[in-house]
């Protein structure tokens, strides 16, 4: 894959640079820009390098209709406060455009194209809207990782028609998802959380292969606490799950990968109520499984202690109530000190374990912190992404 970092003279190129702006917004305000600021690097690389820069981007599904509050007005308004800058936003349809009307002046640098999926054309691939997009600029970056598991004419189908490189933080991506996926340095062990098995059986079951150690947290816990014949109380679960935990145990003993699972739990009555920990052969039937217990967190700090590799998807409890917190806490402040300490290559993704980290103000202590969710997840079950691969 050619990388922007070595491209040559960018001197007055005009640049379509593909990002992933898709944020939670509310009231016109952006809640959480975490996917904003990974991207900002390479636009002020560009800004240095005297590019002209094209941004492109969408947010939410608007399924091919102009939908105003899908609009990227609150997003200009970030980007223009934190690169202190003038960028203009264009809300006429992009097909009237062409490459040497778009910059009005020579003191333009950067302009955000509205929502690109206000255009069916985008989710449908098409061809000649990939060229049109094409022919508004010299060069095409993709910074778009997250969005690179999708087949959109922004992503894939443009490459055809404009020379093409991945952006600094998409390279990067790509790097570390490869040091836990092929360049391995063992011992390595995954922790997964999260509610759904059914979304992350591939997953685990591709890492099986490679991997020494998969921990599993949070909800998904709770289907093997009841195949393996334990009262989960009345915690949620995935329905008709036991052939998909069957598989992950099957595909574990086969490769010689430990599967753990919690041995006590921090339970509530409700969501709103306080923590009690218990073993797992206490629960009772009006239990609900929040959190992971203090002997658990004891022994997965242990095995983070004896890893040289970690990746870590998914919260360990409710971390939304700060009393089923401390299984996620306790994880992420382990993982950053070993990292922090060049005792660990560590490797986070997920929206919520990203949310996790945002509380602690330890983002920026982990070797590689991904903001993909679908892309990360494809990408670890060995699947060949059509955005990347465009690039090659």
């Amino acid at each position: 894959m050619k990388k922007i970092k070595d491209l040559g003279d960018l001197n007055q190129k005009i640049v379509l640079l593909r990002v992933d702006l898709n944020v939670p917004l509310k009231n016109e305000k952006v809640l959480d820009a975490t996917r904003i600021n990974k991207v900002i690097p390479t636009i002020s690389h560009l800004l240095e390098q005297n590019a002209k820069i094209i941004i492109i981007t969408h947010i939410g599904r608007p399924k091919g209709r102009n939908i105003n509050k899908l609009s990227l007005k609150p997003i200009c308004h970030y980007l223009k406060h934190e690169l202190k800058i003038k960028i203009k936003l264009i809300t006429q349809d992009l097909k009237n455009l062409n490459k040497n009307n778009i910059f009005n002046n020579k003191d333009e640098k950067i302009i955000l194209l509205e929502n690109i999926r206000f255009y069916p054309e985008e989710e449908s691939d098409d061809v000649e809207f990939a060229k049109k997009l094409a022919n508004l600029g010299d060069i095409y970056v993709n910074e778009a990782f997250s969005c690179s598991h999708r087949a959109h004419a922004s992503v894939s189908k443009i490459t055809k028609f404009i020379p093409s490189y991945g952006g600094l933080h998409l390279s990067n991506e790509i790097d570390a998802l490869n040091q836990i996926t092929h360049n391995i340095e063992k011992p390595v062990s995954c922790i997964v959380g999260g509610s759904k098995i059914s979304t992350k059986i591939k997953v685990i079951t591709n890492l099986a292969k490679k991997y020494n150690n998969i921990i599993i947290v949070g909800a998904m816990a709770n289907n093997f606490i009841k195949y393996n014949n334990h009262s989960i109380g009345k915690s949620i679960f995935e329905k008709d799950s036991d052939l998909i935990v069957k598989e992950i145990y099957d595909s574990a003993k086969l490769n010689n990968c430990k599967i753990i699972c919690p041995t006590d739990f921090s339970v509530g009555k409700n969501l709103t109520d306080i923590s009690n920990n218990k073993k797992i052969d206490e629960i009772e039937s009006d239990d609900l499984i929040l959190d992971i217990g203090l002997e658990t967190i004891k022994f997965i700090k242990n095995i983070i202690n004896n890893s040289k590799t970690i990746l870590w998807n998914g919260p360990a409890g409710y971390f939304e109530n700060e009393n089923f917190a401390k299984g996620s806490y306790e994880i992420a402040k382990e993982i950053s000190f070993r990292t922090k300490n060049n005792k660990l290559f560590s490797v986070i993704g997920g929206g919520d374990t990203v949310a996790v980290l945002n509380k602690l103000n330890l983002i920026n202590n982990f070797s590689f912190v991904s903001t993909a969710g679908g892309a990360f997840l494809e990408y670890l079950e060995g699947k060949e992404l059509p955005g990347i691969k465009s690039l090659n």
